[in-house]
């Protein structure tokens, strides 16, 4: 790519690119290239003339070091050599991070199946053994290359961003920056007060990046994976009021124990990860305002209404950083 370009990176990643990336492997393309949902990094199913389509992935130019995501490849061959089931990519003879035409790209088999039932105990049952021994493998050490989830990583560098770059509509921007100063001082004190250790995680684990197939759970997308507290892989699976959430924690727990240690005290952790994920989103969405795809699908981001009702979420956070741990049975 011609670096005096100043059109956005991704709009040079045509369909016969992606195809030509891919055959450049030794594949041949049957000519059927399907955008799939994702926008931090650019993601197709290609199909291959007399095999099961592929999944390629093409990174976003800049935002991980080769180092990182070879480190994130390790991580999830290193998993799925232990028999859990995650989709690494494929290893060629180049290695699992490819090049072409100045992207860098990975290729994957494809994996079908569905989000799993989050109110289905025997589905968080299956899940809470599936993390457990994700976390096993986590616990060993942590990544040396890639960064840690932390206040400052997520929430103090969005909040500066945002500030800085003008985003906060005036009407707005006094409400925001002493809110979002609250939020953070409070963040910072409760993992300050909370003794837990510090592993290798899924780091994006909704139930979007878990595909349920054959009555077990795959995996899929370490792409965040990153350093911090297990509680992180485990929150997002919750949903209801703080009883249906406790019940759902305590059958994950029941799994996830059976092949990992869980520290309680982490249960204080739930909210502030709340509140960092919440600041990191939108902060994530401003970095990215100048990617053409951003703008065409979140519409609704940065106008006014967004940053008041952003706003009011903080301040629900806020409350619910006084609120108690849940309990888990």
């Amino acid at each position: 790519m011609n670096d005096t370009d100043t059109a956005h990176p991704y709009e040079h990643l045509t369909p016969d690119l992606v195809m030509d990336a891919v055959e450049s492997l030794g594949y041949v393309c049957d000519a059927r290239v399907f955008a799939l949902n994702s926008y931090e990094n650019r993601v197709y199913q290609v199909g291959i003339d007399g095999q099961s389509p592929l999944i390629a992935k093409f990174y976003r130019p800049a935002r991980w070091s080769d180092e990182q995501i070879l480190e994130e490849h390790g991580f999830s061959r290193t998993l799925h050599d232990l028999g859990v089931s995650v989709v690494p990519p494929i290893e060629h003879d180049a290695g699992s991070l490819l090049s072409f035409d100045g992207f860098r790209f990975a290729l994957y088999p494809r994996q079908g199946g569905h989000a799993p039932t989050l109110d289905n105990f025997d589905h968080l049952l299956s899940l809470g053994r599936a993390l457990g021994r994700i976390h096993a493998l986590g616990r060993v050490a942590p990544f040396q290359q890639r960064p840690e989830l932390n206040t400052d990583t997520f929430a103090r560098a969005s909040y500066t961003f945002l500030l800085d770059k003008g985003f906060i509509p005036d009407s707005l921007r006094e409400a925001y920056r002493t809110l979002g100063q609250d939020l953070i001082d409070r963040c910072d004190k409760v993992f300050a007060s909370t003794r837990f250790n510090t592993i290798r995680l899924h780091g994006d684990c909704h139930p979007g990046n878990i595909l349920w197939r054959d009555d077990a759970p795959h995996f899929v997308d370490f792409d965040d994976a990153r350093n911090g507290p297990a509680i992180q892989d485990l929150w997002m699976l919750l949903s209801g009021d703080r009883a249906q959430q406790s019940a759902q924690l305590s059958e994950i727990l029941d799994g996830y124990r059976e092949f990992c240690d869980f520290n309680p005290a982490e249960l204080l952790l739930i909210e502030a990860l709340r509140t960092l994920r919440i600041m990191h989103y939108a902060g994530w969405l401003a970095r990215r305002w100048e990617d053409p795809a951003f703008p065409h699908s979140f519409p609704w981001f940065n106008t006014e209404r967004y940053w008041a009702e952003h706003i009011l979420e903080l301040r629900e956070q806020l409350a619910a950083l006084q609120e108690p741990a849940l309990e888990v049975f």
